[in-house]
């Protein structure tokens, strides 16, 4: 017989996560299966974090999706390898530069350059493209997001003058990741990727697909106790959103309750950490995308690839890339988050400069 579970205990669980900002696999699982008890808690506790760091300040990134190309086969991505129905491009290094000259023309000071594991993008080319970003403006910060890449190439990226590295490890349990993945592809590789992120000293990003096909909760909890050992200076985490073309194009979509709620969480773990109200949120729910910023994300990225490509960066359905999500638009993305008591700011925004505020 299941032990009864008492709102006591769920306070006890939650008040060791404030104190310690950490805590068991088993401890996670109760709080997320009981958070209906303690959800204005852990809602106002997050907020007030939120607030003591970044002062109701919004941090935006340029987003430039460079390349819809990749050798993966990922289930749940609408740009995986074998889906015959996308349209593909590849970003020329003028188209990405204008991007950039444009978004630095805005007043961006970073931006992030995202893409599928294209092995026709060389990393020679993608090298020089940091170079020139950099000789657009020597203060922007880079981010990339280009997939898993070997120790001595995330090394060169750091030397050309990238900053910070998104690399979502999707999910810490194995079986849940073969779910995911096809076999040909190695969760091992994928961690040790984030693990060389770390050495190298990129500011690095993880994250997780909240209710992707085959994930419980148990799965969840095991991946914030691998987030709390990497310790990652970003987190991004979104709902997931079938794509048409994939094996999971009929499943349902996560839920952006729990997203917003494992946000708060993340929060409260990790005060200092950038963290997005990603594309994603805002496609299933404005309402929730809201929240998101009003209880514990300070990062919001406007997109910034050229319109005639962004529908073509089809990760999943409906993706929500125009109107108040588009640089162009930044003027009204202002006014929105000044509707919500919140200032958009458009400098780096890094995580060192965080760690000084008292």
């Amino acid at each position: 017989m299941n032990k009864k579970i008492f709102k006591s205990d769920i306070y006890l669980i939650f008040d060791k996560l404030l104190k310690t900002r950490k805590l068991k696999k088993e401890e996670f699982e109760l709080l997320i299966e009981n958070r209906d008890m303690i959800l204005d808690e852990v809602y106002l506790s997050a907020k007030a974090i939120t607030k003591r760091f970044f002062n109701k300040e919004i941090y935006v990134r340029g987003l430039i999706e460079i390349s819809n190309c990749c050798k993966n086969d990922c289930y749940y991505c609408g740009i995986r390898a074998s889906n015959r129905d996308v349209n593909r491009y590849r970003l020329s290094k003028e188209e990405i530069l204008e991007s950039v000259k444009l978004g630095t023309e805005i007043g961006f000071k970073t931006f992030v350059l995202q893409g599928g594991e294209d092995n026709g993008f060389k990393d020679e080319e993608l090298m020089e493209i940091i170079r020139e970003i950099k000789k657009i403006n020597p203060e922007t910060a880079i981010t990339l997001s280009v997939g898993e890449k070997e120790f001595d190439v995330l090394e060169k990226y750091k030397l050309a003058g990238a900053d910070r590295f998104l690399l979502r490890h999707e999910t810490k349990n194995q079986e849940h990741y073969y779910k995911l993945h096809p076999k040909s592809m190695s969760q091992e590789h994928r961690l040790q990727a984030l693990s060389n992120l770390k050495k190298l000293g990129f500011q690095t990003g993880s994250g997780i697909m909240v209710g992707s096909p085959g994930q419980t909760v148990s799965n969840i909890a095991e991946d914030l106790v691998y987030l709390s050992e990497l310790n990652p200076e970003m987190v991004g985490i979104g709902p997931f959103i079938p794509a048409k073309g994939t094996p999971f194009e009929n499943e349902e979509s996560g839920s952006a309750e729990l997203t917003v709620f494992l946000l708060c969480i993340l929060r409260i773990m990790f005060p200092k950490a950038n963290i997005p109200a990603t594309t994603s949120l805002a496609t299933l729910s404005k309402e929730w995308r809201d929240k998101a910023i009003e209880f514990a994300a300070n990062v919001y990225m406007p997109n910034m690839t050229p319109t005639y490509r962004r529908k073509d960066y089809a990760l999943y359905k409906d993706k929500a890339c125009f109107k108040i999500e588009a640089a162009e638009n930044l003027e009204e993305l202002k006014s929105m988050f000044g509707k919500l008591g919140y200032c958009v700011v458009m400098n780096r925004g890094d995580f060192k400069d965080v760690q000084r505020k008292k």
